[in-house]
């Protein structure tokens, strides 16, 4: 009898196996990523631009062309080589301390002006990789490592809402925030991405999707206590949801 193979790795990943923390969602999303570009058939094309924090590991990870960045630069980086080789598919995979603090110009002007890119972006609301440090996108009370008695508005300001923020610029192709912490998101979440892509492949404009993730490491809580946490603190400072979408049906 022949076999049916009903799932697999994707061919966009290496066999490594992933080094995140237990509980991370970086793998979820980095599995999905990787079944969009098997999906398109652009894997031979396509170059991840991966810069400094927990996303500087994707390169180890997927299997495409990469190229690493400067804290912040990735946009910066994907704009240089999409303009020098129009014919790649270029992401960028980037977390909240890096996009969302020192690449808040790089990311804005990148969609601004339409760069036919696409980004992935994974809010966790700290810095993963550097130690637990308040991010633009902490929210009001949550202690960090330094922010030890809570995130103050007066002292620090308030969280930072990236898409709410971009849906604003011109260039905008597609853009939706979603979560991966339940299959039916984990679904929706991919056919998002899908869409960020087709953005770029059609030629249409700048494609985004931020991804709401745990960091259990950082944020204290175990795995199932992050989801909770997420579910509960995260969505209702961020809510899910389309910004824009100039892609349509992908059919």
């Amino acid at each position: 009898m022949s076999k049916t193979i009903l799932f697999k790795r994707p061919d966009a990943l290496t066999d490594r196996e992933l080094t995140y923390c237990p509980g991370c969602h970086h793998g979820i999303v980095h599995r999905i990523v990787a079944e969009v570009i098997d999906e398109l058939g652009i894997r031979d094309e396509t170059v991840n631009i991966a810069p400094v924090g927990c996303s500087v590991f994707a390169n180890d990870f997927f299997d495409t062309h990469g190229i690493g960045a400067a804290h912040g630069r990735a946009p910066a980086v994907a704009t240089g080589v999409k303009r020098a080789r129009p014919d790649s598919i270029v992401f960028t995979y980037q977390g909240d301390g890096d996009l969302a603090a020192i690449g808040t110009a790089e990311i804005v002007h990148a969609a601004n002006r339409g760069e036919r890119i696409t980004t992935i972006f994974i809010n966790n609301a700290i810095y993963g990789m550097t130690g637990g440090q308040m991010a633009p996108t902490s929210l009001l009370g949550m202690k960090t490592t330094t922010s030890p008695y809570g995130r103050d508005a007066r002292r620090e300001g308030y969280p930072l809402h990236v898409s709410e923020l971009l849906k604003e610029t011109a260039g905008i192709a597609y853009l939706e925030r979603v979560a991966v912490s339940s299959p039916q998101e984990v679904i929706k979440a991919k056919k998002a991405i899908k869409k960020a892509f087709l953005a770029q492949i059609n030629d249409i404009g700048f494609g985004m999707v931020e991804v709401l993730s745990t960091c259990p490491t950082n944020w204290g809580l175990d795995p199932v206590e992050s989801i909770s946490y997420l579910n509960d603190k995260l969505k209702k400072e961020y809510p899910l949801g389309l910004f824009v979408d100039k892609v349509g049906d992908m059919k």
